[in-house]
């Protein structure tokens, strides 16, 4: 870090400071700003020499703009002690130096926020200072990128202060991941560069703040490429109780591993165990971090379970699962907490999972802790837009998408998706790159020169190349960008042959990155503050910021996380080209310009794919995303699947649920088909529950004779109904609402079922499968439930009417097809969300905003603001369907089925449907919540299931 950043950290620091004791935060203006950072000049004047005042000012006029979200958990107090007390927290120096060292950089809110919630998830581990056995297992969900490394950092000073003696940290599976988990910890925890040499110390990060040797941590590990545990550590190292805190960052490999739990037993146990004969430790209490805990940990293998449902306690569990249980079984006093932003594996794991050797699966049956997000994160919600009628809708103007880089078919190009190892990059035969990666490097370049004129120009700046996961066809792509790179950088600097690359990177300016800042600094004046310069300010930039620009290939070593810390200063500019190591983990910093093919469908890989979520302190109007219409179809789907099981989490929380009544929720749930089946331990079927959940029809056959056959099954249904109710209307809220359409109640069961089982439904909508729904009805109906049913057909679209008998006809809706699929016609959204409320009454209606409203909580990454929601939302809606509420009766009898008409001539060349296509009939269910445990068996076989998600992880 340059002198100038250094002193303007401090000043921002102390100007914090003074701000945070106004009484009144809401008269925080630039004007007081300004009269606070003359009161620190006046303390300092050598720190007004180069001072830029507008810089600091901007910074604290966004940390005093920032709003903090609520963190949700669910926690079993199960052989738990409460323990944390104010009093206990007195004399914690390894916190109170982590926490001054990040007011430097950090708004006070976000640091109070931290505060509170490691307080909260320390507090659910067991006093370090209790005597006997215990072992509490638990899971930290935050959303990708977000500041999960932050946030285990302070649970690790915080656990280290309360006295635990062993920190084990399990950090990724590659060197480049350990080694970047390592430096981070030497600065948060440590206060000093770890190096092979003991004696070769060099303070840095909280050193700053506290450099007492007293209080200085150990380490095991080191920042080094082969700074993991070995061999020559493993001979030397011995604990006594006595000494201060011991820090290991190891990969999760199983040799590392092996070695570390020989080491735990030959020179750490202490005693062994009288049933057993284990050597186990009961001196000094563990806190193992599993950091990226849903990859590699999960334990893989097909569990067998008995007769009474209890798992075989002599299976053997998958190598990394294996060590890091027998790592915990081999102290009496332990704490597990893993990290991660896709839970959904872990949750899979068996609840009553045990072993002989490992002791219990990793299940997080103590808590599981939802993580918000501050106001200031960009996470899918805000780069993909909420869904809405019309699709998804408030997404950032920040995606490019892009379909240039393989033919129209899918099998010749560039790059096309189901490439091989040893695939060459071509362009019709040549040795080039496709035009749209071409502008993402201009786009990338412009990005850093702009950034230089926003004084950014030490912060590093770095463009991610994600397109395939060999690395022989990866070492193709560096060779290419490099060559690219060279070009522009030779032709910019000699000013020989430069206009037309000069020409390309000043219209995307005019074309692309003027406007878009130019819209953001409207739309959103929090995130964006609008440019000045114009384009010869730019120009000028050109040639210096190229040369600076390095392209890199990520292939896992520990030289590619020490490099941005080698340019502290300077500010890496660096065009990272890689794969599956990129996929997971690595923090790529001031990440600005993503260029991404991989198609991975399933839901953790994807959502750890996404780099680019996080945060763009200034910049966040020049970041683009160039990828292809399907991958931004998959996120929006996945951002709406994990918004839902995060409002059922919240439901859960506010009704004092357990982790455990969590995990029989979520491991029926047909959303969660879009993971690794490897991870749900099952290898040919699913088990599957729809009760609680909103079902409906997006993509649809594209034959005449299928849409005939769906048409004839809905006019067919409804002939067989009797009298509806028309146009109705309903009042909640205070507010009347009416649908154009019909309604039918108490229908019965059969008519559904007979409708599902011939309507057609299309193989590729895996969630909505006409037979299997079938199924799931007959099952609940034999247990009393699910033996009243509702019809509704929703009109009130821009279509032509449609009579499906007499006297019954509602005007077609419009749904615009989403994507060119060869083989069906998709849409993004079907239903709007307050169809399904059409059957509830005042009562109901109110009750279920009552349950939304009181379990809501505000969270920056999923709502726009932090006020309450002013409807119900679908979670709530289902569980006073199916359990009542205070003055309103459970009716798990009740399901409802929604039948729309789509009108063919209004959905764009892209459906591909014949142009005498007759209607589309579509369809969506609200299935009401239920205690049943009812489930269905869906059954794929593993060669269809990697075609169509890819392999697992």
């Amino acid at each position: 870090m340059s002198a100038a950043d250094e002193t303007r950290q401090k000043v921002v620091k102390l100007v914090q400071e003074l701000l945070v004791d106004e009484d009144d935060r809401s008269t925080i203006t630039p004007a007081l700003i300004s009269e606070k950072i003359d009161q620190v000049l006046s303390m300092k004047p050598k720190w007004a020499e180069g001072l830029d005042r507008e810089a600091v000012t901007d910074e604290l006029i966004r940390r005093f703009s920032l709003w903090i979200g609520e963190d949700t958990t669910l926690k079993s107090n199960s052989g738990h002690d409460p323990w944390l007390v104010a009093a206990r927290k007195q004399d914690w120096r390894y916190w109170q130096r982590y926490r001054e060292w990040l007011e430097r950089k950090l708004s006070y809110k976000a640091v109070e926020a931290l505060d509170k919630s490691t307080d909260s998830v320390l507090a659910m581990l067991e006093d370090p200072r209790r005597e006997g056995p215990w072992d509490r297992r638990g899971l930290v969900v935050g959303h990708v990128q977000s500041g999960k490394t932050g946030h285990y950092s302070g649970l690790i000073c915080k656990a280290a202060d309360a006295g635990y003696k062993i920190v084990i940290v399990l950090a990724g599976l590659h060197n480049n991941l350990r080694s970047q988990t390592q430096m981070r910890l030497d600065e948060a925890f440590l206060g000093y560069e770890t190096k092979p040499n003991h004696e070769d110390i060099l303070p840095i990060g909280v050193s700053e703040i506290d450099s007492d040797p007293a209080i200085r941590p150990n380490y095991a590990t080191n920042r080094t490429n082969g700074g993991d545990f070995n061999a020559g550590i493993a001979q030397k190292l011995g604990i006594t109780p006595e000494q201060r805190p011991w820090l290991f960052v190891v990969k999760k490999n199983k040799t590392v591993l092996e070695r570390l739990l020989r080491w735990i037993r030959n020179h750490v146990a202490n005693v062994h165990d009288p049933e057993t004969g284990r050597k186990i430790v009961t001196n000094l209490p563990l806190l193992l971090i599993d950091d990226e805990a849903d990859h590699a940990s999960v334990d893989t293998g097909e569990t067998v379970l008995d007769s009474d449902g209890k798992p075989d306690p002599d299976h053997q569990p998958t190598a990394i699962n294996k060590l890091t249980r027998r790592i915990l079984h081999s102290f009496s006093r332990s704490a597990y907490v893993g990290y991660t932003a896709t839970p959904f594996a872990n949750i899979f794991i068996h609840e009553r999972g045990e072993t002989r050797e490992e002791g219990p699966d990793l299940f997080p049956a103590s808590f599981i802790v939802n993580l918000a997000a501050p106001s200031n994160y960009i996470g899918p919600g805000k780069v993909f837009g909420a869904s809405g009628k019309e699709g998804r809708e408030g997404g950032l103007p920040l995606v490019r998408q892009i379909d240039d880089y393989c033919t129209s078919d899918g099998l010749n190009g560039w790059m096309p998706p189901k490439h091989r190892n040893g695939h060459q990059p071509l362009i019709n035969g040549k040795d080039a790159l496709p035009e749209s990666l071409i502008e993402a490097i201009n786009a990338f370049v412009l990005a850093c020169a702009i950034r230089n004129l926003r004084g950014q120009a030490d912060e590093h700046s770095s463009m991610l190349i994600h397109v395939t996961r060999f690395t022989a066809v990866q070492t193709a792509v560096h060779s290419q960008v490099e060559e690219r790179l060279r070009q522009i950088k030779q032709r910019l600097t000699r000013r020989i042959g430069h206009e037309p690359i000069v020409s390309a990177l000043r219209q995307l300016w005019e074309r692309d990155l003027k406007p878009t800042t130019s819209g953001m600094t409207v739309s959103h004046p929090d995130l964006v503050i609008g440019d000045t310069f114009g384009w010869d300010e730019i120009e000028a930039k050109l040639a210096d910021t190229v040369s600076d620009i390095q392209v890199r290939m990520i292939n896992g070593t520990a030289k590619d996380a020490l490099d941005y810390a080698d340019h502290d200063g300077a500010g890496l500019k660096v065009i990272a080209i890689g794969g599956d190591k990129l996929a997971r983990g690595l923090t790529l910093e001031g990440l600005t310009i993503s260029y991404f093919l991989r198609a991975s469908k399933m839901y953790d890989t994807l959502m750890q794919m996404g780099r680019w979520f996080g945060y763009r302190p200034g910049y966040l109007d020049l970041c683009r995303l160039y990828t292809t219409g399907e991958l931004c179809a998959w996120f929006g789907h996945i951002a709406d699947a994990s918004e839902e099981l995060r409002e059922e989490f919240e439901l859960m929380a506010n009704s004092g649920a357990t982790p455990r009544d969590y995990g029989l929720k979520v491991q029926s749930h047909p959303v969660l088909l879009v993971t690794s089946r490897l991870k749900m331990r099952s290898a040919r079927n699913l088990m599957l529950s729809f009760s609680g959940l909103l079902l409906e029809t997006v993509a649809f056959h594209r034959e005449r004779d299928v849409l005939e056959r769906n048409l004839s099954t809905a006019r067919r249904l409804v002939s067989s109904l009797g009298t509806p109710e028309e146009n109705p209307t309903r009042t909640r809220g205070g507010t009347r609402q009416t649908w154009q359409g019909y309604l039918w109640e108490g229908v019965p069961p059969s008519d559904i079922i007979d409708f599902l089982t011939a309507y057609k439904t299309h193989p590729e909508a895996h969630k909505v499968n006409g037979a299997l729904l079938s199924q799931f009805i007959t099952s609940l109906v034999a247990e009393g439930e699910l033996t009243s049913w509702t019809v509704a057909l929703i009109g009130g679209g821009d279509g032509m009417p449609v009579q499906l008998r007499a006297g019954v006809s509602v005007d077609m809706l419009r749904r615009a097809a989403h994507g060119s699929h060869t083989d069906r016609y998709s849409i993004r959204r079907l239903m709007s969300p307050r169809d399904e409320t059409i059957d509830l009454d005042e009562a109901s209606w109110n009750a279920a905003l009552s349950i939304t409203r009181a379990a809501f909580h505000a969270d920056p990454a999923r709502h726009g603001s932090g006020e309450p929601p002013e409807a119900p939302n679908g979670p709530s809606i289902r569980r006073v369907k199916g359990f009542g509420a205070e003055g309103v009766p459970a009716r798990p009898d009740r399901g409802i089925l929604f039948v729309y008409v789509i009108d063919p001539s209004l959905a764009g060349d892209e459906a591909g449907l014949p142009t005498d296509a007759p209607p589309v009939v579509a369809f969506s269910i609200s299935f009401p919540d239920s205690n049943s445990g009812t489930k269905v068996e869906y059954r794929v076989n593993n060669v269809a299931w990697e075609q169509e998600y890819g392999a697992a992880d």
